[in-house]
């Protein structure tokens, strides 16, 4: 059935929008239960010739069939897109995040997305309304984790029905390496003046004052600016040399290479706590020492994707 959904619907583009022809409806087993209710109450009131009881037949039949419509129009329309996916280290889960949009009028209720081991909670749309819905995955190695397929599904009204439609987009969210323990000792530093880190001061040459911002230490404050009524300033200190690090694969000889890249992984983590510029030098690949959560998650990517080279296994 997946093979064939597959070959007629086709790989999909980033935004898919539900139309009516690829989405697909089967009554639950609660729906299977009521439809035969409903069937021994009709042969009942035929049998004995009990006019209200057919006539109350016919009245759930009727409540049957528009829970069926209103269910399939709960998805009919219905626009998905990823709106971002967030990485994690090996033996957690990465994040899709999926968003869900409803440019119709009408509620959308109870409207649920899952894929083969995760489920996201069910997501109720008001008209024009978007809505995140996550899927968290489990992330077993290091590398691409791949979102190939997908369900968006719901059973409003009733829970007679239950209507789905199949999504094969092509996702990626990152793995990066499991961290090794502390303990080993990062490579050399490397010194320089004032450039590694762009956001460093250091203490040797008054540039001027800031306005303070909550982190800032409080022995920079400038307390005589403050007491003339200036407002609460911080001063800025430039010129100092910056120490950097440069976590090197060749400084891991004798390693496997995937303790090397768990052993760089944990000397990453580590200089971003600290506040340290830090870069990589991997074979075939450098990052210049930098700080900053955007160059944390360029460095771990990094590590995450790397290929051993043939002869530095």
């Amino acid at each position: 059935m997946r093979a064939w959904i597959l070959r007629r619907q086709g790989r999909d583009a980033e935004t898919v929008v539900l139309r009516r022809g690829r989405i697909y409806i089967l009554p639950t087993q609660l729906g299977v239960a009521y439809a035969a209710m409903v069937f021994a109450m009709l042969v009942g009131g035929l049998n004995y010739g009990n006019n209200l009881g057919l006539a109350f037949a016919f009245l759930l039949a009727g409540v049957g069939l528009t829970a069926m419509h209103h269910c399939h129009g709960t998805l009919e329309g219905l626009a998905l897109g990823l709106h971002t996916t967030e990485s994690a280290f090996v033996g957690r889960r990465v994040a899709f995040r999926i968003l869900l949009a409803n440019a119709s009028v009408a509620q959308r209720a109870r409207v649920e997305i899952s894929s083969d081991d995760a489920r996201a909670a069910p997501a109720d749309l008001d008209a024009g309304a978007t809505v995140e819905s996550v899927l968290t995955i489990a992330a077993a190695r290091r590398g691409p984790v791949p979102l190939t397929r997908y369900e968006v599904s719901t059973r409003h009204p009733l829970g007679l029905f239950r209507a789905w439609a199949v999504v094969h987009p092509d996702y990626r969210a990152i793995a990066w390496p499991q961290p090794a323990p502390r303990g080993r000792s990062p490579p050399a530093v490397e010194t320089d003046t004032g450039g590694a880190q762009d956001r460093a001061r250091g203490d040797e040459d008054f540039v001027g004052l800031k306005p303070f911002q909550f982190g800032d230490p409080l022995h920079r404050i400038a307390w005589k600016s403050y007491a003339r009524g200036n407002g609460l300033h911080a001063k800025q200190f430039a010129g100092t040399d910056v120490t950097s690090y440069v976590f090197d694969w060749d400084s891991l000889a004798g390693l496997a290479a995937e303790a090397r890249l768990s052993q760089m992984c944990r000397w990453v983590i580590d200089a971003h706590d600290r506040g340290e510029a830090y870069g990589i030098r991997l074979p075939g690949t450098t990052i210049a020492p930098n700080v900053g959560r955007a160059h944390r998650e360029h460095c771990l990517t990094a590590l995450a994707v790397f290929e051993v080279p043939a002869g530095h296994a």
